[in-house]
């Protein structure tokens, strides 16, 4: 019945946001620090729907209402696009290229069936048993990873994602973006392609252009404006309906030992 009420995807990730608020005090400035962070990064993105453009935090928390507390610079906007990547066997790969990145581990995860069922809005499980597992099968940690191209189809999913990963503690996603820690320089870069916000949304290509984003940065192909310093390990986390569905990759330049 969730559609039937209007649970669509804007109405249900502004309730994740005022909840968010509720609970944390989190506010529109941290959620427009995140849009104005990935537009920056999108604007020498040429693949990106706002490339060389810029927005302000100041004309973000300007822009319209979609659904209160998310303006239209918290959404990400659906759009055209297609990605695609060569996938071969160990034993190929030095035909195709002299840099190829590994898939060292994946992980998936869903919680709840629809919004109803949700035990929290703030607190993803899904992507947080997603993320150990694929780090499980990588054996590595969430303090290995460099990058991360997470599933910012809203400011506050970003957010929600930091706490849910392990990045920051819970309820200080906010902060952790406000202070510079998932810019380069900071603790780790998030989204450095633009992410959804500043790509846009093309539903089923959306995964795979991440996954290109992953190999481009560890090739070091990309503007120095947005490139990782030494990228080694990159995590991608990708998202379904109502937050219920969540799956994990780890890419990295080396392969297991």
């Amino acid at each position: 019945w969730d559609g039937a009420q209007g649970a669509t995807a804007p109405p249900f990730f502004a309730m994740v946001a005022q909840r968010h608020m509720f609970e944390y005090g989190t506010t529109e400035e941290m959620m427009a620090a995140v849009s104005e962070k990935n537009h920056r990064f999108a604007n020498s993105n040429p693949n990106a729907q706002f490339y060389e453009k810029t927005f302000s935090r100041e004309k973000l928390r300007q822009l319209p209402w979609v659904a209160p507390p998310l303006r239209l610079g918290d959404c990400s906007s659906m759009t055209d696009g297609a990605a695609a990547v060569v996938l071969v066997a160990e034993e190929l790969a030095a035909q195709y290229t002299d840099t190829p990145v590994w898939i060292r581990g994946t992980g998936q995860y869903s919680d709840f069936h629809n919004l109803a069922h949700a035990g929290s809005l703030t607190e993803w499980t899904g992507l947080r048993r997603a993320a150990q597992e694929a780090l499980r099968s990588a054996r590595l940690t969430i303090h290995d990873v460099d990058f991360a191209e997470i599933h910012d189809c809203f400011t506050i999913s970003e957010i929600v994602a930091y706490e849910a990963l392990g990045l920051c503690a819970a309820g200080q996603g906010g902060p952790f973006v406000l202070d510079g820690q998932t810019d380069i320089g900071g603790k780790i870069v998030v989204n450095p392609r633009g992410g959804l916000l500043g790509c846009g949304h093309p539903l089923g290509a959306t995964g795979i252009a991440q996954a290109v984003e992953v190999f481009q940065q560890i090739a070091q192909q990309v503007p120095a404006t947005r490139q990782v310093p030494r990228p080694h390990v990159a995590l991608v986390h990708n998202l379904s309906g109502s937050a219920n569905v969540h799956s994990v990759m780890i890419y990295s330049r080396e392969a297991a030992a």
